[in-house]
């Protein structure tokens, strides 16, 4: 497409958009790992990002389905605490970019507010003052641990443990966290790869209250933010609850007219676009 064009349906896309916003009574928020690369987080597409943010990963050739993997907790717990405990440590330190809070003051003015739907497990929209009930956290959550067997259905916050990770190793090198029924190894309530378990409670939990929210609603918006196609999970859950749905993706934005509209871009622009047209 000529660059005119492209900016001339970039431009009437971002009008529409502020259209179905500005007219709805509640927004539902989803979210792929594309929502926190302006907050300085990787978004582990391929091995080639995973490795960037992990060179010792890379010497080892350990891919990401190889670490976000229960196994990786049996095999060789140093190294997958390691991984995880990192990122723990990261999510904590990181600052939510200023897309967050343009959500926020659009939810403010809206009579039933907003829901998150996300598959991240950084905690960001909770970090950004999104209430824990108004958010959904499909694959789990880093700040939530249970344990590794599992030997019971406990699931408890990751408050307290700080992860002491040698980083350029990529290893553990404080206490690991334990389980206080069984005194076993401790994990992040995280669905990982062929993950038979994680302990799905808490996202039932948060799923049930998201679905009590959208009974109530009358005018709903979506609008998905950085959720690709290689675990096309938020895609599909967006496409369902369409038509006013918009889809903000730097790479991935193709969606069908029917469903919603696309707008290619990544989070923070699309949203300060947006909000200018607001």
């Amino acid at each position: 497409m000529p660059q005119e064009e492209f900016m001339e349906a970039q431009a009437h896309a971002i009008a529409r958009a502020a259209e179905w916003i500005r007219n709805a009574d509640a927004l539902l928020i989803t979210a792929g790992a594309g929502m926190g690369v302006d907050s300085g987080l990787p978004d582990f597409r391929g091995n080639e990002g995973l490795w960037r943010a992990y060179p010792a990963l890379g010497a080892l050739q350990r891919g990401f389905q190889s670490m976000a993997n229960p196994d990786a907790f049996r095999d060789d717990p140093l190294l997958a605490w390691g991984f995880y405990g990192h990122r723990l440590a990261r999510y904590r330190e990181v600052e939510p970019h200023g897309g967050f809070a343009i959500l926020k003051r659009w939810v403010a003015r809206m009579p039933h507010g907003a829901f998150v739907y996300t598959s991240n497990v950084d905690g960001q929209f909770q970090k950004a003052g999104f209430s824990e009930r108004s958010v959904a956290e499909c694959h789990g959550s880093i700040h939530h641990f249970q344990c590794a067997t599992p030997c019971c259905a406990d699931i408890w916050p990751a408050t307290g443990f700080e992860p002491a990770v040698d980083e350029q190793a990529c290893r553990m090198i404080g206490e690991l966290p334990r389980c206080a029924r069984c005194g076993g190894l401790a994990r992040p309530n995280i669905l990982m790869f062929w993950d038979h378990a994680w302990l799905e409670e808490r996202t039932e939990g948060q799923i049930a209250h998201l679905q009590m929210w959208m009974s109530s609603v009358k005018r709903l918006a979506v609008i998905e933010i950085g959720a690709g196609t290689a675990l096309p999970t938020i895609r599909r859950f967006s496409e369902r609850h369409g038509p006013r749905f918009v889809r903000i993706n730097s790479r991935e934005p193709q969606i069908d007219p029917a469903v919603g509209l696309g707008i290619r871009g990544g989070a923070l622009e699309t949203l300060l676009a947006i909000d200018a047209a607001l």
